[in-house]
């Protein structure tokens, strides 16, 4: 079944071709959700710009327009206003019968409340987290990972296969020095390499660095370590795996606890078919030797002095670089994961890497026009203060730790309630720390998703883990309240039939009821943007439609309202207002709790 938006839209659209003489192929019927309810529901001003083509005063062809709609069964007669708007309001009794349609929670899987999967599914690659080995995973990790895993999310939702790519950094000059390290250090690796275990990578690294400063013999051992990983020795090779596994052991333990799934795919996956990488831009006249270096010059990038810049696929050496892994794992993408789009979802510095990366691609043939290449570029975490976000003696913050301190910030404001006989004052040891880890990590994905993509933003505790305001707390309170009204109502919600009628006679229910009825269209969307902030905002704004519907003063009786028909109405508008919640949490990658 069609949206409200596009069979309102498409009805407009009909009504234009009645009155304009125009192709039905050339209409925008320009339908937007108004922005004050005052208004409507829905405002189109397609009037306006036709208007001046035609040569008609827009009020009047406005006027003409609405006169030919066809809505009756959706909406009240539609009204005209200031220079030629239509505002359109939608009926409560087809808003209820909207509602009424849809179906009962699966008992299993993910509830999709009725919402269709996407009629085209596309093969697509999001390209997320991006760790490099022998490191911990840092807060500059928690962008791309969270955001990462929203929109694989959004896009399985919809109905796309998604390949969730760690594009892992495991290849360079720098696992010479940690596998000669690792051999001077732990020398049983030779023999048991799969036994192997480091209990702080950080740490492991900085001292292998510091042997290689101070060490020219060691230097030198390093060196002839990456050149024998290179040529494919076997025992070097064993001992690299080993270190590669035990570094994603420690990357998949925060991976886990975030909830987020991918496929490790290493940089040294590509190393044979990076000079395919050259031969094909060979071949299609593309590369060019610049000092020493193959390098390929596309159009509209420029050095500072004005001069072409190179996009360099060969060093001079002979050996590869970065953008060549990425162009060799741009072509596998496209034509070995039969992929028809690929997000970059990675930080706005490699926005001109990016974009040279997406160029290149399309001159040498594997990105035709029609194949969607999306950077979906974020802003930094900042600090309290709007600096670079650190430890308090100047380290990096590894996201590990961060996860921890924002597990015991939640477990204090839970304990602390409890002790002081508040609502969770019968919670056991297991309750709070279930209900603490949940709302911890729910704070610290949703605090970043709730900010616009693009932007910078500071990292505040008491902001993130507020019981007010735009916040995951917040929210999975909203929620674990509605649970709580059944119980209280004595009913089971999953037990509420499609046949439960719905009484929309209160202007706090029809404006809950109106805002449930959006969803489809806000996941559409933000599937469409990949604007997880969309999805939060319009969660925030159906908790608050939810908290003025459940207000004595405000709103309307629940539990206790008469007749019981009417009970069960408002019931079944708690009930799709929870499973609403939950689902765009869950899509957020939030757990719920039923108590809190």
């Amino acid at each position: 079944m069609k949206s409200t938006l596009v069979e309102l839209s498409d009805r407009v659209a009909a009504a234009i071709v009645e009155v304009c003489p125009m192709p039905a192929d050339q209409v925008d019927a320009q339908l937007r959700r108004a922005q004050d309810e005052r208004f409507g529901d829905y405002q189109s001003n397609c009037a306006m710009g036709l208007g001046k083509r035609l040569g008609i005063a827009p009020r009047a062809l406005a006027d003409r327009i609405a006169g030919a709609l066809t809505i009756a069964d959706l909406c009240d007669p539609p009204e005209v206003a200031g220079p030629g708007f239509i505002n359109l309001r939608l009926r409560a009794e087809y808003v209820a019968a909207r509602l009424a349609e849809i179906p009962p929670a699966p008992a299993a899987g993910t509830d999709r409340l009725g919402l269709a999967p996407a009629e085209s599914p596309q093969v697509v690659v999001v390209d997320m987290s991006s760790p490099n080995l022998a490191k911990e995973l840092h807060v500059g990790h928690l962008r791309s990972t969270v955001i990462g895993d929203c929109v694989s999310r959004l896009l399985e939702f919809a109905g796309h296969t998604v390949h969730r790519v760690n594009h892992v950094g495991d290849w360079g000059t720098q696992f010479g020095m940690l596998l000669a390290y690792l051999r001077r250090t732990q020398p049983s690796v030779l023999e048991r390499p799969e036994a192997l275990r480091l209990d702080n990578l950080e740490e492991f690294y900085i001292a292998a660095k510091a042997l290689f400063d101070a060490d020219p013999a060691f230097a030198a051992e390093s060196r002839e370590t990456v050149v024998a990983l290179q040529r494919g020795d076997a025992d070097v090779r064993a001992v690299w795996q080993a270190f590669c596994t035990e570094s994603l052991r420690h990357c998949h333990e925060v991976y886990d606890r975030l909830g987020v799934r991918l496929t490790d795919r290493g940089e040294s996956f590509y190393r044979d078919r990076l000079a395919e990488v050259i031969d094909a831009f060979h071949s299609a006249g593309l590369a060019q030797v610049s000092d020493g270096a193959t390098c390929v010059f596309l159009d509209g990038f420029t050095t500072r002095d004005g001069g072409p810049l190179p996009m360099m696929i060969r060093k001079s050496d002979g050996g590869y670089n970065y953008a060549t892994t990425d162009l060799a794992a741009l072509r596998h993408r496209v034509h070995e994961l039969g992929a028809d789009r690929i997000v970059y979802v990675v930080g706005v510095p490699q926005k001109q890497h990016l974009e040279m990366l997406f160029a290149a691609a399309r001159k040498v043939g594997w990105a035709p026009d029609a194949f969607t290449l999306t950077h979906l570029a974020f802003g930094s975490m900042l600090g309290p203060d709007g600096t670079p976000f650190k430890t308090r003696t100047g380290g990096t913050v590894k996201l590990r730790d961060l996860l921890d301190e924002a597990v015991e910030r939640a477990r204090r404001v839970v304990e602390n309630d409890a002790e002081s006989g508040g609502r969770r004052a019968d919670f056991d040891a297991v309750t709070i720390d279930r209900i603490a880890r949940t709302v911890a990590l729910g704070a610290v994905k949703y605090y970043d998703l709730s900010h616009a993509m693009g932007s910078d933003y500071r990292f505040d505790w008491n902001t993130m883990l507020a019981l007010e305001g735009n916040t995951a707390p917040y929210l999975l309170y909203a929620y674990a309240r509605i649970r709580s009204i059944g119980r209280k109502a004595g009913i089971q919600f999953d037990a509420l039939s499609r046949e439960t009628a719905i009484t929309l006679s209160h202007p706090s229910e029809l404006r809950l009821a109106k805002k449930l009825l959006d969803l489809g269209d806000v996941l559409k969307h933000v599937t469409v943007e990949l604007r997880p902030n969309l999805l939060t905002d319009y969660l925030y704004d159906l908790s608050k439609a939810f908290s003025t519907f459940y207000d004595r003063q405000h709103g309307v009786r629940v539990i206790d309202a008469e007749p019981p028909a009417l009970r069960l109405s408002r019931l079944r508008l708690c009930d799709l207002t929870a499973r609403t919640l939950k689902l765009g949490l869950h899509l957020l990658g939030i757990d719920t709790v039923e108590q809190m």
